[in-house]
C-alpha cells in the first residue's frame, strides 16, 4: 500500500471513531449539565449507534458501484460536526439529531475507508493494511475520553465545539492528497485478482455469524468488565477503570499485530486462533476467584477478541470480491449495532440473575463463535 494512502486512512480512521467514545463519554456531562437521568442519557449512544450502523451497509452498496474518496472527509466532517453541537442546545429531540448525524458521519466513513485499505493492499498483505487502519480507530476511542474531559472542564459544555478540530485536519489532509485515492492505477472498482471470482454469500453469512458474537462480547465486556471486577474481586473503581483500559491497550496492540498474523497463518485459521484462545480464557476468567490469575485470563481475553478483527473484515471482502463496500459496512458497522442492541438483554441477565452467568453466557457465545468460524469456507 502507498505509505501516504495508508497513513492518511488511519488518520481518517482516528477521526471517525474519536467522535463515538466522545459520545459516550460525554454521558455525564449531559446529565449533570442537562439533568438528564441515566437512561435519557444512554438512549442518546444507542440512537447515534443503531442509526449509523443500520445504513453503513446500504452506503457500502453505494460504494461499491461509484469510488468517491471525498466521501471519507465528508463522514467526518458530519460525524464531527453533529457532536460539535451538542453543548449547544439541552433539547433532548435536537440532541437526538445532532448524534444521529454523527452516526451517519461515521457510517459514511467506513465502507470507503475499507474498500480503499483492500484494493490499495497487495494481495498477501491485506491483513497488515486492515490492522494498521483498524487500529487508527483504537486510537480514536483512547483519545476521545481524554478530548472530551479537558474541553468540557476548560471551555463548558460550549467547548464541545472544539470537537471540529479532527474534521478539519483530516479534511486539509484528505484534500491534498485526494489524487492519491483516484489516480493511482490500482484503485479500480473492482481489484484485478478479484475479477475473476464469484461472491460467496454462503461464506459471507456464516462469517456474519461469528462477526455478530464478537461483537457481542465486545459490547459485553465492555460494559461490564469493570463493573466485575469491583463485584466478584473487590477492587476500588479507579482500579477497575485502569483494568478496563489494560484491556483496551493489549486489544489495541493485537489488533495492530493480528492482521500481519493473518497475513502469514491464513485469515481463517487466525479467526479460529483467536477464538480458541478467547473461549477458554473467558471460562476460566468466568470461574476463578484468585485475582492473579484473572488478570492473565484478562490479557488472553484481549488478544483473542481483538486478534480476529482485522482478517474478519478481510474475510468478508474476499467472501464477497465484487461487493466490499457491503461487505465493509456489514463487518464495521451493522454488527456494531446488533452487540448494542442486544446488550441490555446482558443487562437484565446480570439484575435476574448474576453477573457472574452474564459472563457465562458471554463465554457461551464465544463459543458460537469459535464454531462458526469452524465452519467458514476456504477462500477460493
Amino acid at each position: 500500500m502507498n505509505k501516504y494512502r495508508q497513513y492518511i486512512l488511519l488518520l481518517g480512521h482516528l477521526c471517525s471513531d474519536i467522535n463515538q467514545s466522545i459520545l459516550s463519554s460525554m454521558i455525564p456531562f449531559l446529565i449533570a449539565s442537562y439533568h438528564y437521568n441515566y437512561t435519557t442519557a444512554t438512549l442518546l449512544v444507542t440512537v447515534s449507534n443503531v442509526c449509523g450502523s443500520l445504513v453503513q451497509p446500504f452506503i457500502g452498496m453505494y460504494i461499491d458501484r461509484k469510488n468517491n474518496p471525498m466521501m471519507m472527509a465528508l463522514g467526518v466532517i458530519m460525524a464531527s460536526g453533529g457532536m460539535a453541537l451538542t453543548g449547544w442546545t439541552s433539547n433532548f429531540y435536537l440532541l437526538c439529531v445532532e448524534v444521529m448525524i454523527s452516526g451517519i458521519g461515521v457510517a459514511l466513513f467506513h465502507p470507503q475507508a475499507a474498500k480503499l485499505v483492500d484494493v490499495s493492499s497487495s494481495h498477501n498483505k491485506k491483513g497488515k493494511g486492515m490492522s494498521i487502519f483498524s487500529f487508527g480507530g483504537k486510537i480514536g476511542f483512547t483519545l476521545g475520553p481524554v478530548f472530551t474531559a479537558f474541553l468540557i472542564q476548560t471551555w463548558g459544555m460550549k467547548g464541545t465545539i472544539f470537537f471540529l478540530i479532527p474534521a478539519g485536519v483530516f479534511t486539509i489532509v484528505c484534500a491534498k492528497f485526494n489524487h492519491t485515492f483516484h489516480c493511482h492505477e490500482e484503485i479500480k472498482e473492482v481489484p484485478v485478482e478479484n475479477i475473476n471470482q464469484k461472491d460467496n454469500w454462503g461464506g459471507f453469512i456464516r462469517l456474519c455469524v461469528v462477526v455478530f458474537s464478537r461483537s457481542i462480547l465486545t459490547n459485553g465486556l465492555s460494559t461490564f468488565l469493570s463493573l466485575y471486577f469491583i463485584q466478584n474481586f473487590l477492587l476500588t473503581k479507579s482500579k477497575a477503570s485502569l483494568l478496563l483500559s489494560v484491556y483496551y491497550a493489549v486489544g489495541s496492540i493485537s489488533t495492530l499485530f493480528g492482521g500481519s498474523l493473518a497475513d502469514h497463518f491464513g485469515h481463517r485459521r487466525m479467526i479460529r486462533i483467536s477464538f480458541l484462545i478467547l473461549l477458554p480464557a473467558m471460562i476460566i476468567f468466568s470461574s476463578t476467584h484468585h485475582i492473579a490469575l484473572a488478570l492473565y485470563m484478562l490479557v488472553l481475553m484481549s488478544c483473542g477478541e481483538s486478534f480476529s478483527y482485522s482478517p474478519m473484515v478481510v474475510m468478508g471482502q474476499k467472501y464477497l470480491p465484487h461487493h466490499t463496500g457491503f461487505a465493509s459496512g456489514v463487518t464495521l458497522g451493522l454488527a456494531v449495532s446488533v452487540g448494542a442492541v442486544l446488550c441490555p438483554l446482558l443487562g437484565y441477565v446480570c439484575d435476574s440473575y448474576s453477573l457472574t452467568a452474564t459472563f457465562y453466557i458471554m463465554s457461551g457465545t464465544a463459543g458460537i463463535a469459535l464454531l462458526g468460524s469452524m465452519l467458514l469456507p476456504e477462500i477460493k
